[in-house]
């Protein structure tokens, strides 16, 4: 919740910011960018030194760098150093994200991917919840909530006994044949990442803009937009008990279907609005259900989750500007046809996937009753 909420406050923030440092929008978004590139970075160093140090120090540095870099944002008089401070909270942020999803992607056997949605599902509470403390407080006393965020890491510091200090090999059964498939499985997953990536931004960031195109007012796009956000939230918690009967593929497969379809529907206008928050609920549990899937399928590459969500956070970045350029190009009225277009994209790797990296661990439609079960090495880890 606290790395949802950090990351959503950058946004309601910035009128704030602009007046209190002069600066202009772009500028003052180069707040965000400089989070998301020092992610980048926290997940790859919190992966390199996992073995050396583990997970609890690392959550530990993770949390603690989140509260300087709050400290710093809140409190800097120019605004280089609270570049400085974004940076910083956003090496924290990396460190984190990476280290949770990770723990949680081993740690609970075949109930993984169960528990990564509600995981991940209380990261969308937290993004719903810091712009609403902006808005209820005001744009202006951002410095107080970035410092009651600081407050929070620190607290979450005696929290960490729980975590084991060595994270236990998770013992798998590999398909047969996907060893020699190491290489385009990683590939397959990192296109599946960074393309429901580019669509979850894509959606969010130009359909307000899209739907007043096609004739809705400015209040109902930006409602429509809200409830965008909250079907994304509202889509991991309800996949929670789905995951402990349906295989990751299955899973996988319907979302992609899901999205493809709901963009397809978000061409007409009527429908618009209704499709996109079809959108959000489809896209929901692609990030947590493949990655216990990815460490099941590739468990001879321990950095295989580092690369996936370290390119899903570089697409984060990337694409927007990217589609920004597609659409200066065609019209805003193209938008969900460009999207619908990888989301196509990602249809087909998820059958690529479900046919080259079999999922032999997870439980199935067929035997539901397995997701309940365990065998003596689960029990041993």
């Amino acid at each position: 919740m606290v790395i949802g909420a950090l990351q959503a406050l950058y946004g309601p923030a910035i009128p704030a910011l602009r007046k209190d440092f002069g600066i202009s929008p772009a500028v003052a978004g180069l707040s965000l960018s400089a989070h998301f590139a020092a992610a980048v970075v926290g997940v790859l160093g919190y992966h390199l030194l996992r073995e050396r140090l583990g997970h609890r120090v690392l959550l530990g540095a993770s949390y603690l760098l989140m509260a300087l870099g709050a400290v710093v944002f809140a409190t800097a008089p120019n605004w280089p150093l609270a570049l400085v401070g974004t940076f910083v909270i956003g090496l924290g942020f990396g460190g984190v994200d990476y280290g949770l999803n990770q723990l949680f992607a081993v740690a609970f056997g075949r109930r993984s991917t169960a528990m990564l949605n509600l995981l991940n599902g209380h990261f969308g509470v937290g993004a719903i919840a810091g712009p609403a403390l902006v808005g209820w407080l005001g744009a202006g006393h951002y410095p107080g909530i970035f410092l009651g965020v600081a407050v929070v890491c620190v607290l979450i510091l005696f929290t960490l006994g729980g975590v084991a200090s060595r994270e236990p090999e998770p013992v798998v059964e590999v398909a047969s044949g996907a060893g020699a498939r190491v290489a385009p499985i990683i590939a397959a997953f990192i296109g599946v990442y960074v393309l429901h990536v580019a669509i979850e931004t894509g959606v969010g960031g130009w359909e307000p803009t899209h739907l007043e195109t096609v004739g809705f007012a400015a209040a109902t796009a930006a409602t429509a937009t809200s409830a965008y956000w909250a079907a994304m939230t509202i889509g991991r918690f309800v996949v929670v008990p789905l995951c402990l009967r349906y295989s990751a593929p299955a899973i996988l497969t319907v979302c992609c279907a899901g999205m493809a379809g709901f963009l397809l529907l978000a061409t007409l206008p009527s429908a618009a609005p209704y499709a996109y928050f079809g959108v959000g609920l489809a896209i929901a549990p692609i990030f947590p259900t493949c990655l216990p899937w990815l460490n099941r399928a590739v468990p001879s590459v321990a950095a295989a989750g580092a690369y996936v969500m370290a390119a899903s956070m570089i697409g984060g970045v990337a694409f927007p500007p990217l589609l920004g350029v597609v659409i200066d190009g065609l019209d805003v009225k193209a938008l969900p046809v460009v999207l619908f277009a990888l989301a196509g994209v990602c249809l087909l790797l998820s059958f690529w996937l479900r046919g080259n990296a079999p999922d032999p661990d997870g439980p199935t439609a067929s035997n539901p009753g397995s997701a309940g079960t365990t065998r003596p090495s689960e029990v041993q880890a």
